[in-house]
């Protein structure tokens, strides 16, 4: 009797351990497979983001991340925006800017010259001088130049860096404080539709080829939104009073690069 009894008690034990390595493997099996049907996988919640140019929401793993800006795609990023943005300039926006007259969109661009202190450039700190200047943070005591011009409230709305960098301040779409007193074709005061650019650069020195590229691709993007646009220097709407961006601006090269015709540079293509 004792005998029957302790293979009984075997008997559980050993179905009790069988059934146990079977249950453990069925939990393996269903914690590696895909749920289906109702059963849901917990996930992390993913982080959502909106598109700079068009504003459509999308996961912010799927978007392009530049300067801080978020971005859908590798087109929305290479065009002015509906504000007057550039998604590919780097943004430094300055208070030296106001509403353009009601009606009035762009149909000029000026291209100017600008180096802090004059004659210096291709370093990251005349380039932010430059930025400091156009946004009335440039210290008067860091030059004896500086302390001339820091009460100056002026902007443009881009700047191109000897490097190629494109710099924004102001909004297309807005009037920056660039041109001054000026006339083009008999049309006085060209700030109200016009685009200023800056070329870092003196005047003395030629520009460097990265800074026609950067300009002429710019000018694409302007011109798609801007079609009408035509193109002059600084010097040629205030005569006498500004001489940028100077004879070493080479207005042929502009031109071949930009593939603009002639028609829409008024003031030739002569260097001047």
């Amino acid at each position: 009797m004792i005998k029957w009894l302790l293979l009984l008690a075997g008997a559980g034990l050993f179905y009790l351990w069988l059934k146990g390595k079977k249950q453990a493997k069925f939990d393996r099996e269903q914690s590696s497979s895909p749920r289906t049907g109702n059963d849901q996988t917990l996930t992390e919640p993913k982080t959502m983001i909106q598109c700079q140019h068009c504003k459509v929401h999308l996961p912010q793993s799927d978007a392009i991340l530049h300067d801080g800006r978020f971005y859908c795609s590798k087109q929305h990023l290479d065009v002015l925006d509906p504000h007057g943005w550039v998604g590919v300039a780097s943004r430094h926006v300055s208070p030296n800017k106001d509403p353009r007259p009601e009606g009035v969109a762009p149909e000029l661009l000026v291209i100017h010259h600008i180096s802090l202190p004059p004659g210096e450039f291709q370093s990251r700190a005349s380039n932010q001088h430059i930025i400091n200047f156009f946004q009335n943070t440039l210290d008067p005591n860091a030059h004896p130049y500086f302390a001339e011009i820091a009460e100056q409230k002026v902007s443009s709305h881009f700047l191109i860096t000897r490097s190629g960098e494109l710099i924004q301040f102001v909004s297309a779409g807005e009037r920056a404080w660039h041109a001054g007193a000026s006339s083009f074709m008999g049309r006085e005061r060209c700030n109200d539709f016009s685009i200023g650019v800056e070329l870092e650069g003196d005047g003395e020195t030629p520009f460097e080829d990265a800074q026609y590229t950067a300009l002429a691709g710019l000018v694409q993007k302007l011109l798609r939104t801007y079609p009408n646009l035509q193109f002059a220097g600084h010097s040629d709407i205030s005569p006498g009073r500004k001489t940028d961006p100077g004879k070493y601006f080479d207005w042929g090269k502009f031109q071949k690069e930009t593939g603009i015709s002639e028609e829409k540079i008024p003031y030739g293509v002569v260097s001047r």
